[in-house]
């Protein structure tokens, strides 16, 4: 970490000249008032945004990142920073019912995690922190309804793969336009490649990214995107990773074959802690070297539970199409999968939601007899499978929905008993989600989607456009929205709804709306 710390150090004295502000620092001249503070930064060390997450019933994380000069290794000194936030129940800050100071850690980047408890339920609240006399920009947060609560409605959107060179994130401007609760975030908030040499409407900031430093450069680069920042300041949201945070198709502590050898635990170490630096993460998932505790498990009353998976970091490395069912074979992890599978037992919820990353429904990509897999997702873990969907089916957890990101297209899939038998028994639906703006523009439907759909009598809808999913939860039915922008070359794209699907309580498997 030395040298992390040696490199902010060269970075702080572009702005304010060796000794500056940590002469302030050390002498505790932050802690002064307003005027005194204002001379601190040359400009605003907020220029990543404010956000908040993992909601419990009487609490949130709050966060935000101090970066001067955020894509050149942060720019700031290697002393911890103290920051002060404040809590309202009004947007303009005047009902202030918590307030404290944290501190911008130099070890983790100078970000800010502010884990909150004591609040009030199922309410609004509005946030903002203050360092060095200048103001962030103000976030919205919500706690969740208390335990066991009757709840007539939730709303939730799920979003996925943001490559800043494929496009504008656009959907994000809309998104947070909508009224929501929550919003869960699938996997891919960046990609880790070097500059495109296409002709892209963006370009990244770095060849392929491997250090510390690199990481936290391109989340820089990622989160300086207003419309990301504007979803993030109107929600709460529940994050997991996918393989492009890491490395693209990376299966545990194994590299992808396409990849130079090399130390890859340092890698994953590096890339973990940038994720948690960079979003609204509690306590429990600070990085250990290269592990990191991500799956966890959020309730909303007695209508919602989502079971947030890790299908990354425990998976053993991905077969090949004629070794897919070997039972070896596994995408959680035999802990995870205790863990879920003993959350799902014991639910009280109307709807248990497992939030994760990759096509679970078994998908045929081949035509006629002959049958091919892509082996990155649960087809190439059919034991993993097999042993959720047998008890999914024999224990009978309330309406199973899966949400799902990865692919870059919206589909929606039944979960059968046996895939490869369609009048088999439906156990619960699957919801797949675009991409924010990985794959282009995209268009309505391709050949290979229609291919797919023939092959696969149980998934029921594809779409190639990109955007979002926007779910509506009450006692009664879940409808999924699948909102889509036509364009993400340029900025500014409208949105529309371009299908809409609902599951009614006790009866698993979509039907078009």
């Amino acid at each position: 970490m030395s040298q992390e710390l040696d490199y902010l150090l060269s970075r702080r004295r572009f702005f304010i000249g060796a000794g500056g502000l940590a002469g302030l620092l050390a002498s505790g001249q932050l802690a002064g008032n307003s005027q005194t503070r204002k001379r601190l930064f040359p400009s605003n060390p907020f220029t990543l945004g404010v956000a908040s997450g993992d909601p419990t019933p009487d609490g949130v994380v709050l966060w935000t990142r101090l970066a001067l000069d955020p894509l050149n290794g942060g720019g700031m000194p290697a002393q911890d920073i103290p920051v002060q936030w404040r809590l309202a129940r009004d947007e303009k800050m005047r009902d202030v019912v918590r307030s404290g100071t944290a501190f911008a850690t130099a070890a983790l980047g100078h970000s800010v995690h502010v884990e909150l408890t004591g609040l009030e339920p199922a309410r609004w609240y509005w946030y903002q922190f203050t360092a060095g006399g200048v103001d962030s920009p103000i976030g919205r947060t919500r706690t969740a309804p208390a335990v066991g609560a009757s709840l007539r409605k939730f709303a939730c959107a799920f979003a996925s793969c943001q490559n800043w060179q494929s496009g504008y994130f656009t959907a994000y401007r809309h998104m947070a336009g909508e009224d929501l609760d929550l919003v869960v975030h699938l996997g891919d908030y960046i990609y880790e490649g070097g500059i495109s040499g296409g002709s892209g409407p963006r370009k990244h900031n770095s060849a392929e990214i491997v250090t510390l430093t690199d990481y936290r450069n391109r989340y820089a680069l990622y989160k300086s995107d207003p419309d990301l920042q504007a979803a993030h300041a109107a929600f709460p949201w529940v994050v997991t990773w996918d393989d492009h945070e890491v490395e693209n198709n990376y299966a545990g502590l194994i590299r992808d074959n396409r990849n130079p050898p090399g130390d890859f635990r340092l890698r994953r170490a590096a890339a973990y802690q940038a994720y948690y630096e960079h979003l609204p993460l509690r306590r429990s998932s600070i990085p250990v070297g290269a592990g990191m505790l991500l799956y966890r498990r959020l309730t909303f009353g007695n209508l919602a539970r989502f079971n947030v998976l890790d299908t990354r970091q425990y998976r053993t490395k991905q077969p090949s199409n004629e070794r897919r069912l070997d039972a070896a074979n596994t995408l959680l992890g035999r802990r995870q999968e205790e863990w879920l599978i003993h959350g799902l037992d014991r639910s009280p919820a109307r709807w248990n939601v497992l939030a994760q990353q990759v096509f679970l429904a078994q998908r045929d990509l081949a035509e006629g007899t002959e049958r091919r897999f892509s082996t990155d997702t649960w087809d190439g873990y059919v034991a993993s499978r097999e042993r959720l969907l047998h008890f999914i089916e024999q224990r009978q957890p309330a309406n199973p929905v899966v949400l799902t990101g990865d692919v870059h297209s919206n589909w929606v899939a039944d979960l059968k008993a046996d895939f490869n038998e369609p009048g088999s028994r439906t156990l619960g639906t699957e919801f797949v989600g675009t991409s924010i703006s990985s794959g282009g523009n995209g268009s309505d439907m391709t050949a290979r989607g229609q291919r797919i759909l023939t092959e696969n009598p149980h998934i029921k809808y594809y779409n190639d456009q990109r955007g979002y999913v926007r779910c509506t939860l009450t006692p009664d039915s879940w409808r999924s929205d699948y909102r889509v922008v036509p364009v993400v070359a340029t900025p500014g794209s409208s949105i529309l709804t371009r299908a809409s699907f609902v599951v009614e309580n006790g009866k698993p498997g979509a039907v078009r709306a």
